[in-house]
């Protein structure tokens, strides 16, 4: 029996697995990771707190596998920002002035007057982020390390690492980054091979360009090339692997989960790509669809070239929250903790079992008629691309009771469809063809029927939810077969280890309500900035 070795860090954990070459994810890992938030907005990580989870994740799952059946190893993670000194030793971002906390989390906001600054430049690189940069990415955050942290990070930094990166420099030893991070959250040029020193310059980060650009990268491969000599002899030590067993260029974990959700398939359903549109489901919502053609969307991050595959462009867009949006809503209500006692629980998942019988049970069109959720708590990634939005309730009365709760909770889950359906159209009316027919989701939302027969009522279309549902492994692995030559490239190990789906499909009945609601989720998004506009 041959393996691929694949790990995923996640915002709360690392998750790593055994995976067949047939794409059989089993059985798996998980170790936890810190996470400190020092002020709101603010969300810090330490480097070495997860590579030690992984090592330990990595030794529990191959510790009854000889070596020799590992043929590659695949890496993802979150878009975060890790800072090493001259040393490669970890440095600080935090304000504590504490090296260990040296991870800058995807989803802190602390960037948002930098990402304002970069903005207003409307400078020609912008046109790859849907002509706004976000916040969550890296130039803003380290505009936001030299601005705020001069001495105590900015003057004695050497590295500066995507976390999916600084994985596999610490498998390997070798500095090599992914077309994927670089592009996607660096504003690297895909189609020169470059960084864009005017653009640099223009935004205050001029001096990363010496040395070659070596503190952001100036070694650059497509995802699925091997990295190096394979894991190093210290690190196969470690971890009971063999040395050299090929190491793939990584990718952003959503990214990896895009690779195999989009090689997913169905009797009856479309092969064409392009007409698929990928959701990783989790804290946050990444839609990701891909395009043959250079298609430029507002709001949208992209077009990116080849971070995914080989010839094609990627449009990345996405829900800043969404998993925890519906924690925040469930654990907020009064009546939470009446149906934790009467279900004899602690946990959020029996309680979202429960409401989920509730609606089945009743009309859920006319529960919510009149009540209704603008759902960016955590401000719009796309396709507004404004971190500034925030949360909305139309329709609150003094009612606290269970019913008050699972209507709340109903809006809510069609508040977020609606925002899938308002990227879909965004893309449409910028030109992206064929339309999108096919909606694939993967994920912890993945498993909540309701979240998914909502969005095909909404949008119309039929949602895929394969049967392998661990999508970010899976799609480590195709990466880890690629690179060790298990298959000759990534599109056939994507093919090769692709899983089969069962089909969801939308219900025509409500079509006709959902229109009605859709139109009143913008009046609330007008209402919204037109706030904003007097209060300035």
């Amino acid at each position: 029996m041959e393996y691929l070795l694949s790990v995923d860090v996640g915002t709360s954990s690392v998750r790593a697995a055994l995976v067949s070459t047939r794409g059989k994810v089993s059985p798996i890992a998980v170790r936890p990771i810190a996470l400190w938030c020092p002020k709101p907005q603010l969300y810090e990580q330490s480097s070495e707190d997860i590579w030690n989870s992984v090592c330990l994740a990595i030794r529990d799952v191959t510790k009854d596998v000889n070596p020799a059946q590992i043929k590659g190893v695949g890496v993802d993670a979150t878009c975060s920002l890790v800072a090493l000194d001259t040393n490669h030793q970890p440095l600080t971002i935090s304000p504590t002035g504490d090296d260990s906390r040296n991870v800058l989390l995807w989803m802190d906001h602390r960037a948002v007057s930098e990402a304002d600054q970069i903005n207003a430049t409307k400078h020609s690189v912008l046109d790859t982020v849907g002509g706004k940069i976000s916040p969550e990415m890296e130039t803003p955050k380290l505009l936001w390390l030299k601005k705020n942290l001069p001495d105590t990070c900015w003057r004695r930094a050497g590295l500066f690492f995507d976390l999916p990166d600084f994985l596999t420099w610490k498998l390997t030893g070798d500095e090599t980054q992914s077309l994927c991070s670089l592009v996607c959250k660096w504003t690297y040029d895909a189609y020169d091979r470059r960084w864009n020193e005017d653009y640099f310059e223009k935004i205050g980060l001029g001096d990363l360009k010496q040395n070659g650009w070596r503190a952001i990268g100036n070694t650059v491969k497509n995802p699925g090339q091997p990295i190096g000599h394979g894991v190093s002899t210290e690190v196969a030590r470690a971890l009971g692997l063999n040395p050299g067993t090929p190491v793939s260029v990584s990718m952003i974990d959503a990214h990896a989960g895009a690779l195999a959700l989009l090689a997913t398939s169905a009797p009856g359903i479309p092969e064409d790509i392009d007409s698929k549109l990928g959701l990783i489901c989790g804290t946050s919502t990444c839609h990701m669809a891909l395009s043959a053609k250079k298609v430029q969307v507002p709001g949208v991050w992209g077009p990116y070239y080849e971070v995914i595959l080989p010839n094609t462009h990627l449009l990345e867009s996405g829900q800043s929250a969404t998993g925890k949006l519906l924690d925040h809503i469930i654990n907020n209500h009064p009546a939470t903790q009446s149906i934790m006692k009467k279900l004899n629980t602690e946990e959020l998942a029996p309680v979202i079992q429960y409401l989920n019988h509730v609606i089945d049970t009743q009309h859920s069109t006319e529960l919510t008629a009149d009540f209704h959720v603008w759902p960016d708590f955590h401000g719009n990634r796309s396709p507004l691309a404004d971190a500034d939005m925030k949360g909305m309730i139309c329709g609150l009365t003094l009612d606290s009771s269970e019913t008050s709760l699972v209507t709340l909770y109903l809006a809510t889950i069609q508040a977020l469809a609606y925002g899938t359906r308002h990227i879909m159209d965004a893309m449409h009316a910028a030109g992206k063809t064929p339309a999108i027919s096919t909606l694939l989701v993967s994920g912890g939302l993945a498993k909540n029927p309701l979240y998914v027969q909502t969005h095909a009522d909404v949008t119309g279309c039929n949602v895929l939810c394969p049967q392998e549902t661990e999508c970010m492994l899976l799609g480590c692995a195709m990466l880890a077969a690629g690179a060790g030559g298990v298959y000759p490239s990534v599109e056939e190990s994507m093919r090769a280890m692709s899983s089969q789906a069962t089909v969801v499909r939308p219900v025509i009945e409500t079509a006709r309500f959902h229109d009605k609601k859709y139109k009143v989720f913008f009046k609330l998004m007008e209402t919204q900035l037109e706030c904003r506009k007097l209060m300035q």
